[in-house]
């Protein structure tokens, strides 16, 4: 049964990440707004607004705002790839995220260190229901549709054996970690963190500030380390987009 959402706001940050959906979407209609393409319609059965809000903080947060101030959506599914810095989360591997945290933050002494000034709180917590939903679609899809969906060249290339996923914490920050001491230093300060990426804190806090419900998905492309810039758009390319179509046609209630 597709989960009970009036009108979903599907965000990411590349193009790649969203390759498809509006594709499969009955009567898209494209509305710009703010240098952005907002395309309603329905996916199998939901109303959804899909958008690409570009990379980094400032950009994912304007669109949500955007999203949900302009467009009026009830949910919001923030949908890409990210790094791991956890050595239990492999290439290939989906995070769900339960809290994220901008570990970019800093406005010490006035305010300690990660928390947003004047909100009183460093992590923000995901939706349950719709993060619960959403790990339901991506096991569904890792235990049925990669083998299908993801060419055996590029399973055998970035090593995809038996996907797993996970649920836990994302850090966001508006950097591109891809060397061991600032990995290092992200899981000393957060030694629960299980990946990072730029947008999905940012997503957090404007609709905790809003009240609307959101989650966070993210394909793990690399390990956050020296070798991340390697193949990662081809990575984008041949296994994120797939994944996200994947999982969001799981999550829509299809098949």
């Amino acid at each position: 049964m597709a989960p009970p959402i009036p009108r979903l706001g599907l965000i990411s940050a590349l193009h790649q990440e969203q390759a498809g959906l509006i594709d499969s979407m009955a009567q898209p209609q494209t509305v710009n707004r703010a240098m952005r393409d907002y395309v309603s319609g329905h996916l199998w059965g939901i109303d959804t607004v899909c958008v690409l809000s570009r990379i980094g903080k400032t950009a994912a947060a304007a669109t949500a705002a955007t999203l949900i101030e302009r467009f009026g959506v009830t949910h919001i599914v923030f949908t890409g790839v990210a790094g791991s810095v956890d050595p239990g989360v492999g290439v290939g591997d989906i995070v769900i995220a339960d809290a994220l945290v901008q570990h970019d933050m800093n406005a010490s002494p006035l305010f300690p260190r990660f928390e947003v000034p004047l909100l009183g709180q460093a992590l923000f917590s995901s939706d349950r229901h719709l993060s619960d939903w959403l790990f339901e679609a991506a096991g569904r899809f890792v235990a049925e549709d990669v083998d299908k969906m993801v060419a055996e060249a590029d399973r055998e290339l970035f090593r995809l054996n038996r996907p797993q996923v996970h649920r836990g914490l994302i850090g966001s920050g508006d950097e591109f970690v891809h060397g061991p001491q600032r990995r290092g230093e992200l899981r000393q300060a957060f030694p629960q963190l299980l990946a990072v990426e730029m947008e999905g804190a940012a997503v957090a806090q404007v609709c905790f500030e809003f009240g609307v419900p959101f989650a966070v998905i993210r394909t793990i492309s690399d390990g956050a380390d020296e070798s991340a810039p390697g193949d990662f758009m081809r990575f984008i390319e041949r296994v994120a987009s797939r994944y996200s179509f994947g999982v969001v046609r799981r999550l829509c209630g299809l098949g």
